[in-house]
Formats: C-alpha cells, structure tokens, sequence
C-alpha cells in the first residue's frame, strides 16, 4: 500500500493556514458575473499557454490566446498540443459543473490523458497505461537522469495510489492529497508521453472535487511554467525507482502550497483592482474606520461618531455600504452592535 513520507513542517502548516484564509476571502466576496467569466477565461488561457510551455511548447500566451479564439482546422503539433489541453479544460469544468465532484478513477485518468494527447499519439497508447520503458532526459545535461518503474508495475502502482486517494479525502487536508497525488504521478510516469499535462489537470480536479471551488479563477501551472527549472527540481526525482528509498514529499509539497499562494494573491489583487470603480473607491471616513478596526479588531457607532462629524443616519448608510461590499460585518443586536472585517 502507498503510504506517503511527509512531515508537517512549520512553513508548510502556514502555507495551508495562508491559501485557506485567502479563498475564505475570495469566496465571501460578491463578483459581477461578466467579471467572473472574464478571470475564468482568463485562467484558461493562462493554463493552456503555461502546461504545455512547461514541456516545451514555444507558443506565446499571445499566440495562445489568438488561437483559441480562431481555432483554425489546419493546424501543427505545437498548435494540437494548447487545443487539446484547452479541450481538456472545457471538459473538466463540465463535469465538475455537473457533479460538483469528480472522483479520481483509472477511467477519469485515462479520459484526461485521451483529450490531452488526441492525434498526437497513437490510438493504442492511448487505450491504457504504457506497456514499454521509459526514461527521463535532462536536455541540460545531455544525460537521462531518472529511470520510472518497469511497465507492468505501473497498473498496481496507480492502483494504490487512486486508493490513497479515496482513503485520504475523507481525514487529510485537500492541499495535501493533492499534491501527494502529483508528485507520485510523476514519479510513475505511467504514460509514454503527456504525463505532466495529465497529472495538473487531475490536480485542478482533486481540488474542485475537495471543495477548493477558487481554482477555476486562477492558474497554478502559471507558478510552475515561471520557474521550469525550480519546478522540475521539486516534482521529479533522480536515479533509478527501484533505488530510491522514503521519497520525502515535504520539500515538494512546501514548493506546492507556495505557487498557490502565489497564484491566489495575483488573482486577488487583480480582482480588486477589477472591481475598483467610483461606486467602490473608499471615502477618507471609510478608510479612517477600517483603519480602527485593524487596530483595535472592531468599532461600534459610538467610536465611530468621534471619528467623523457625520450624522447618525449618514454613519448607518457608512456602515451598510461596506458590509455590502463584504469589507466588514456586523456583529451583536442594539446597543451592544459593533463591526468587525470579514
């Protein structure tokens, strides 16, 4: 049975206490629809452009995004390489739109291969897991440097790993399911070819299935494709499988959690500068309450009346305008009423 070697290292805990406060916030807050199809579009894009760059692809994010406007009939390898994965991603949203959850299966795996590698491998290798060996070059250094297991361990080496899976998800935090999941899928290597364009969609599905419902706004292969080479380090491993004893996950998993905080705080500054419009800009009274409030951690009226010289009718308006933009709530009844962020 699979059974990961991790350790919840301090930096590694505040990276999870960091992405689930920073989709507590995305997530309460109120998006103009038009603006949520714009980011997830946007996220598309960005996705198709950075995992198939991430294996070498050449195509610009510009050329990326014309293409998948244009979607042309004639098309090269390179071209077949960004639809596909674009493809992949429309089919992923449908499903999980449909039932909200997508459980991590031989077939779903093999489906997402399917779409990812359409005409660009042959239809019998796209039937099943490899049947032939493999290994991994580093174009750097003009050697192979890691060996996956032999092909008819890959079958039960999957097996237990989608075992895992379903074990995990019921008493393991979801940031750490899957990133175990995309590092062992890599470490397997079960596919002649299109593994690392696989294995990050069924990340983006585990973390929709898991209840992450943010990540259809941003890109986490967007992190990776900034660094390749920091990328390659973290998630791959050297030397022969059979030779390699306790893989430890937690620099990995360290590195994982990192690129979505990462991609989280992009998309949220994005957002915020998105929704900035003269019904939204903040007055110097406004700020000067917000400003209490992380200082002290409240504010009632009261205070606030020895803050501005506004009116008690005008100070109720104050406080209902920033609750409806879910800057702050209100707390209590009466006369005991304060106001906290939310």
């Amino acid at each position: 049975m699979f059974k990961p070697k991790y350790t919840i290292s301090s930096e590694l805990l505040a990276n999870i206490k960091k992405i689930s406060s920073l989709i507590t916030q995305l997530n309460v807050r109120t998006y103009p629809h038009i603006i949520l199809h714009k980011y997830e579009q946007k996220a598309r894009d960005l996705s198709a452009h950075a995992s198939t760059s991430i294996e070498g692809n050449p195509l610009a994010l510009t050329d990326v995004k014309a293409l998948l406007k244009s979607r042309p009939e004639n098309i090269r390898d390179t071209e077949r390489e960004v639809l596909n994965y674009n493809n992949a991603l429309i089919w992923l949203e449908k499903e999980l739109k449909q039932s909200s959850s997508l459980s991590v299966t031989h077939e779903v795996i093999h489906k997402i291969h399917t779409l990812v590698m359409d005409n660009l491998m042959t239809q019998t290798q796209l039937q099943d897991y490899r049947n032939e060996s493999v290994f991994i070059n580093d174009p750097r250094e003009h050697k192979t440097v890691y060996w996956p297991p032999d092909q008819q361990d890959v079958k039960n080496l999957m097996k237990e790993l989608i075992e895992f899976i379903h074990h995990s998800q019921k008493d393991m935090d979801p940031l750490l399911v899957s990133g175990i999941f995309h590092k062992e899928f890599v470490i397997i290597h079960p596919y002649i070819d299109g593994n690392g364009r696989t294995v990050r969609l069924m990340t983006k599905a585990l973390f929709a299935s898991m209840g992450l419902n943010t990540f259809n706004l941003f890109s986490f292969e967007n992190y990776y494709n900034n660094n390749v080479t920091n990328y390659f380090k973290h998630v791959g491993e050297r030397g022969n499988y059979y030779d390699i004893a306790d893989v430890d996950f937690t620099p990995w998993l360290v590195y994982f959690t990192r690129g979505i905080i990462d991609e989280l705080l992009r998309v949220s500054k994005e957002l915020d500068t998105e929704m900035i419009t003269p019904q939204t800009v903040l007055a110097d009274y406004e700020k000067e309450m917000l400003a209490y409030i992380d200082t002290n951690g409240f504010i009632t009226d009261k205070i606030y009346s020895t803050l501005t010289k506004r009116a008690k009718a005008t100070r109720n308006l104050d406080f209902q305008r920033l609750i409806s933009m879910r800057i702050i709530r209100m707390e209590g009844k009466g006369k005991a009423t304060y106001y906290k962020r939310v």
